[in-house]
């Protein structure tokens, strides 16, 4: 899988050197520690997916430290953050993931996933290490300690379309694009069975090149076809961006759909508040008041999400909390285990089968979808533009839709070839 998101990248990076990764965080010599390892792309073409992800992590963890740490048996822990930047390369990552295992001594590790995953498995299993993904899709029998404790990608993507079903029953016509890759393949997939179990009918689809720069024919051949809601899938930010733009010079006038929408202040420039409004996606910034609420497993985002914005100003992005939410919850795990080994920390992971989930309490799940329950899967966020700001307009149960819309999810994933043992995970 290949991850073009250009322009973020370089706002990101902007030239300079990454000063201070690596480094722990926070640590007194006086108090015990425990190394958590980050293993993502931080510089290339995949930055926007790791370093966004990093500065919520030393953020997560300064304030983590400067409480006093996390409780871990009889033992008080401070938290030591070590990141490689495995620049999505399998064959980078295989390497960090060795030299954060073997010479920092970590005991979990994050990863972004994807590619980078496929390298590290094997060495992974042998070493029995937990491991995060942000990508559920590297999920099988295969890999029994890999855990996507946050992203839910696709099947989170089923609940902005039941929100737009609800919300705006007139529409019925749809059309979906995306790149042309695993990423893009499941999802396309996925929203496919999200339309028709609200019974939209998608009469375009278009899986378009990675080196794709004029979308103006997509565009047009969408409003040729009469769509109502034009879907842009799990497109990378740089393609949300330029087809949005597209579809407002074209004169669209339905709603958009799309996974993220990262970039949406610079699009309120170059098309306007009133068009913006027409969009709908899945991830918010955590100056939400919605975050708020009670069931919220994420300490304090409104302050989280102060503090990313004074010292990364413009880089916030779907990731930049992720991160910090699994390590949220992998403290509360080893807290509740007595213990930081990895397969200590697993059990009581998921031990109960249920788990505090950034957006809620959540089930662990995905024998179904993914081939183990190691996906955890609830509540998650649909997200509105109003007033120039990204805002939650309601938390739907991924959970409840599976078990009213399974079979109509599954048909879409069978014919399009995205179960996962159609992908090649299946081995016995």
């Amino acid at each position: 899988m290949a991850i073009k998101r250009r322009d973020f990248v370089k706002q990101l990076v902007g030239g300079a050197a990454l000063a201070g990764i690596g480094l722990p965080l926070g640590v007194r010599a006086e108090q015990r520690t425990v190394k958590v390892g980050f293993c993502a792309p931080l510089t290339g073409d995949a930055a926007a997916w790791g370093l966004p992800g990093l500065y919520g992590c030393e953020i997560w963890v300064e304030r983590l430290n400067a409480a006093g740490g996390v409780s871990i048996g009889e033992d008080n822990y401070l938290i030591e953050l070590a990141a490689f930047d495995n620049q999505y390369d399998p064959e980078l990552a295989l390497q960090g993931y060795r030299q954060l295992v073997e010479g920092e001594g970590v005991k979990f590790v994050m990863m972004l996933g994807g590619d980078t995953w496929s390298g590290v498995q094997d060495y992974a299993n042998r070493r029995e290490m937990l491991t995060s993904t942000l990508l559920p899709s590297d999920l099988s029998i295969d890999a029994p300690y890999l855990v996507a404790p946050c992203e839910a990608h696709p099947i989170y993507n089923v609940t902005g379309v039941d929100w737009l079903a609800r919300n705006f029953p007139e529409l019925k016509r749809a059309g979906i694009c995306a790149q042309a890759d695993s990423l893009g393949d499941i999802s396309i997939a996925t929203y496919i069975g999200a339309f028709d179990a609200a019974d939209i009918e998608v009469v375009k689809r278009i899986s378009f090149d990675f080196e794709t720069t004029d979308f103006a024919p997509l565009v047009r051949s969408m409003l040729d076809a009469q769509v109502q809601i034009l879907c842009l899938d799990t497109a990378y930010s740089d393609y949300v961006d330029a087809i949005t733009v597209e579809a407002f010079r074209q004169g669209f006038e339905g709603k958009i759909i799309s996974c993220t929408c990262d970039n949406y202040r610079q699009l309120i420039t170059q098309t306007s508040a009133e068009f913006m409004e027409n969009m709908i996606f899945q991830f918010p910034d955590f100056d939400d008041p919605a975050l708020n609420e009670s069931f919220v497993n994420f300490e304090d985002p409104n302050r989280f999400y102060a503090t990313y914005s004074e010292r990364h100003p413009g880089t916030w992005s779907a990731v930049s909390w992720e991160y910090a939410s699994i390590l949220e919850l992998w403290s509360k795990s080893a807290a509740r285990a007595g213990s930081i080994e990895p397969l200590d920390v697993l059990q009581a992971m998921k031990g109960e089968g249920r788990a505090p989930h950034a957006f809620g309490e959540a089930d662990w799940w995905g024998d179904g979808f993914f081939g183990v329950n190691n996906a955890l899967v609830g509540n998650w966020p649909v997200v509105t533009i109003q007033d120039g700001r990204a805002r939650i307009v309601e938390f739907v149960d991924i959970i409840a839709w599976w078990e009213q819309h399974s079979d109509t999810l599954l048909r879409s994933m069978l014919k399009n070839r995205q179960m996962w043992y159609q992908r090649g995970y299946f081995t016995s």
